[in-house]
């Protein structure tokens, strides 16, 4: 099998060049900055230099691919307002260039990977496949506003005959991880992190490396047309961070930081975001983490897909040991 895959360089998208490598797939992957891919590269993959702008680069990566798998899109929470014509563009507007080349080029099966944002705050419920979330929607960031548009573009796409099927993963960890999950585990690890922030938000955590063979299942058993919830263990970032204190042997932050407190530094979010590591936007982060649940039930993927995943113990465990 040859296969075209867009965000190859991210987090998700190199464990999934990995394994289509390890099994003797072909793949082609869509890189903006070709120099920063070696690692790809090393694996066998062939490299295509564009991004998700560039039309003329996805239509020549994809040419000839039996299957895409579509993971390129900007991940940013608390950006300010000049940042988001670029993550529509990316988000939206490249989900629609990719999701059409494959098809101009006759793509037998695509996997779009969308998120579990998509279902917005689920409100403790843990939600199937079916669930739609209230409407209007009320979107938690600008992030969850453009991959809920981008979802309803893979939506379109099925309707009008499309080889697609949807994945919505969890809350990912795993080695090599630089988003503000991957920084929490690794301050807690080092015992930098100080204060308890938003411990009641709710995710599932999945390892990386399970949800890329997920993805691969979704891609090898999967109905077309069908979404499929690739989530973890169902946990809260409380949880996760006394489960990895303890596995490092340290005692987690006593002191927990209370979102009313947070929300008084507000207007002066740019500041505190400069003195604290968070982004300019705090509103918009603690939208999106103070009381908010994305718990997502996986039992379909269980059984359809013969879908597995570790516990969080030992996915930290594992994350801890890299």
């Amino acid at each position: 099998m040859k296969a075209f895959v867009t965000g190859g360089t991210g987090f998700i998208g190199k464990q999934v060049v990995r394994k289509l490598r390890e099994r003797g797939d072909d793949v082609v992957v869509l890189v903006r900055t070709p120099s920063r891919a070696g690692d790809l590269s090393t694996m066998g993959a062939e490299i295509v230099e564009g991004d998700l702008s560039n039309v003329d680069a996805i239509a020549r990566g994809v040419q000839g691919c039996d299957a895409a798998f579509h993971l390129g899109a900007t991940y940013k929470v608390g950006i300010p307002d000049s940042e988001h014509a670029a993550m529509y563009d990316a988000n939206v507007h490249g989900t629609e260039r990719v999701l059409d080349a494959a098809t101009d080029a006759g793509v037998a099966r695509i996997v779009y990977v969308s998120t579990g944002n998509v279902y917005g705050n689920t409100r403790g419920r843990v939600v199937e496949e079916g669930y739609s979330r209230p409407q209007p929607p009320e979107f938690l960031s600008y992030y969850d506003r453009t991959k809920y548009e981008a979802h309803h573009v893979a939506l379109d796409r099925i309707a009008r005959g499309t080889p697609i099927i949807i994945v919505m993963p969890g809350g990912v960890y795993g080695p090599g991880d630089h988003s503000e999950l991957g920084n929490m585990i690794d301050q807690t690890r080092t015992g930098k992190l100080k204060l308890r922030m938003f411990p009641s938000t709710g995710f599932n955590f999945v390892y990386v490396e399970d949800l890329a063979d997920g993805i691969l299942r979704a891609h090898d058993r999967g109905r077309i047309g069908e979404i499929y919830n690739l989530p973890g263990q169902k946990s809260t970032l409380g949880e996760l961070v006394e489960k990895t204190a303890a596995l490092c042997g340290r005692k987690p932050p006593r002191i927990t930081m209370p979102g009313a407190a947070m929300k008084l530094a507000i207007p002066v979010g740019p500041l505190v975001g400069r003195l604290m590591g968070f982004p300019p936007n705090l509103a918009e982060l603690i939208r999106t983490s103070d009381g908010v649940t994305f718990w997502m039930n996986g039992e379909k993927a269980r059984e359809e897909l013969g879908f597995e995943t570790r516990d969080l113990d030992a996915g930290l465990r594992k994350t801890l040991a890299s």
